[in-house]
């Protein structure tokens, strides 16, 4: 049996279908600024505050960026949290994939997609050739666990969207690939309805967006499994085509 046909049994798919540069420089100002919060500080409400945070994210460094995301009391989320989550993974990767927020297990150790959600990314990265942290990034909307694993809400991702438009500039990615329908909000910043989305390119500051399910909702909806497999066929040859 081929390696990409034991992945693709271990994401639940069986039939193997064949796969039939300059990105510009992202904008680090939080959507609804206003409702975007200081970022070590006691919290604040004033939208200059809010502004003056955001261009300081904009020029820090990988080390700077993972000290101000571990010390961050931006909203509410950091009071539960355990730690903060950065993201993992090779960067200066052509791919960039953005989930939601950490879960339980994330929180705990610190990464990204570590749990069975975390497994099944895995598996779908090797469907098409891809591994973690080969030429590969992966990150989240919000960088601390939301309570009970819930959508993280507008003032939350406000919050740390300074934190993922200065990875994304850093990243320089060929290609984003938004996990599920918060994180493609979060990019597109507009509603987005996943059924419609699907098999469609999109665009954050220059730089081609795909949208796919998230891997926790391809857990719970097993028949979904098969129209992921389409949106990774897509996705590469989004990729081919760059």
């Amino acid at each position: 049996m081929s390696r990409r046909d034991s992945t693709l049994r271990e994401m639940g798919l069986g039939p193997v279908w064949r796969l039939r540069d300059q990105p510009a420089e992202v904008a680090a100002e939080a959507p609804n600024a206003g409702a975007a919060l200081d970022g070590v500080s006691p919290r604040l409400t004033f939208s200059e505050s809010a502004n003056e945070r955001a261009a300081a994210i904009a020029t820090m460094g990988w080390d700077e960026l993972g000290a101000a995301v571990a010390a961050c009391r931006a909203c509410a989320l950091c009071e539960a949290r355990k730690q903060a989550v950065l993201g993992v993974g090779d960067v200066e990767a052509d791919w960039l994939f953005v989930g939601e927020g950490p879960g339980a297990e994330e929180d705990e150790r610190g990464e990204p997609f570590v749990g069975q959600a975390g497994k099944l990314l895995d598996a779908m990265l090797a469907a098409i050739d891809l591994k973690r942290g080969d030429n590969v990034y992966i990150g989240n909307s919000v960088k601390c666990r939301p309570p009970g694993n819930r959508t993280p809400e507008p003032d939350e991702t406000a919050a740390c969207w300074p934190y993922l438009a200065r990875q994304i500039a850093l990243i320089r990615p060929k290609l984003i690939v938004a996990l599920g329908r918060p994180a493609a909000q979060t990019l597109l910043q507009r509603e987005v309805k996943i059924s419609a989305s699907r098999g469609q390119l999109f665009e954050h500051q220059g730089i081609p967006l795909v949208i796919t399910y998230h891997p926790a909702y391809l857990l719970r909806n097993l028949p979904d499994k098969a129209r992921a497999w389409e949106d990774l066929c897509f996705m590469r040859r989004t990729m081919k085509g760059l």
